[in-house]
């Protein structure tokens, strides 16, 4: 029995329950694949060179960055689903972007330098940073639904012929911190690190400041899919990502 087409009514056969479970490995995936590398070969002193290896790694991550934007947008997400089923279409951009992110950790240039090496018991205090951030990333993930964020739940719903929905606004727990605790977390994440090395610090300060110029463009998204509700979330919890500061 053939596939169906974009426009076909026939739900997915699966192979597209296939292709989307593995995207959801991919996306996990090169998560691992940062922890690893931002933990290790990051860490490691390798190049006598600060300004083009610096570039060369905001011009990667940018790549990145372009995709992970401007195709969360309706726009490109219209244009996208004249190609793909609609139940597909959020398994098409994990999978892109999975594959783009391990190529920025794949591709990313050893930068010469030590911003700072912490001690002693200041050395506990950056793990400890960095452990509060992946648990703020499990906790904020698992507020949501982690199987529709990997694109694997419009395919599930499609075949069952479920109606399609959105993940409901989450206000409560670590969003009644922050409204975007996983951008928190991740902050958390590369600046906690208790050896700033030049190589960890590019990518640091680039992918944090990606997430703050971002959080505006999301916001808007999100004031016209939940509206009111979505204003009184932000005039109740004030910070964006960072208490205090953002």
């Amino acid at each position: 029995m053939p596939e169906p087409s974009p426009t076909s009514p026939i739900g997915p056969g699966a192979v597209w329950l296939l292709c989307a479970w593995l995207g959801g490995a991919a996306f996990v995936g090169s998560l691992a694949l940062f922890l690893y590398d931002y933990t290790t070969r990051f860490g490691m002193l390798q190049s006598d060179e600060i300004v083009i290896p610096g570039l060369l790694n905001t011009a990667i991550f940018t790549i990145f960055a372009l995709h992970h934007s401007l195709f969360a947008r309706t726009g490109a997400k219209q244009l996208v689903v004249r190609f793909v089923p609609v139940w597909f279409e959020r398994s098409l951009y994990t999978w892109t972007a999975s594959l783009l992110f391990l190529g920025v950790v794949l591709a990313w240039q050893p930068v010469d330098g030590v911003i700072y090496a912490a001690d002693r018991y200041w050395r506990w205090i950056g793990y400890a940073a960095q452990g509060i951030g992946i648990l703020l990333t499990i906790r904020g993930s698992s507020a949501l639904d982690v199987l529709d964020l990997a694109g694997i739940r419009p395919v599930l719903d499609a075949r069952r012929s479920a109606m399609p929905r959105h993940v409901p606004l989450e206000t409560t727990g670590v969003y009644g911190f922050v409204r975007h605790p996983l951008y928190f977390g991740w902050a958390l994440f590369v600046f906690g690190t208790p050896t700033m090395t030049g190589t960890r610090a590019v990518f640091a300060v680039v992918s944090t400041v990606y997430l703050a110029i971002a959080i505006p463009f999301e916001e808007r998204a999100l004031i016209r899919l939940f509206g009111d509700g979505y204003r009184t979330y932000q005039q109740r919890t004030r910070w964006r990502m960072i208490p205090g500061l953002y």
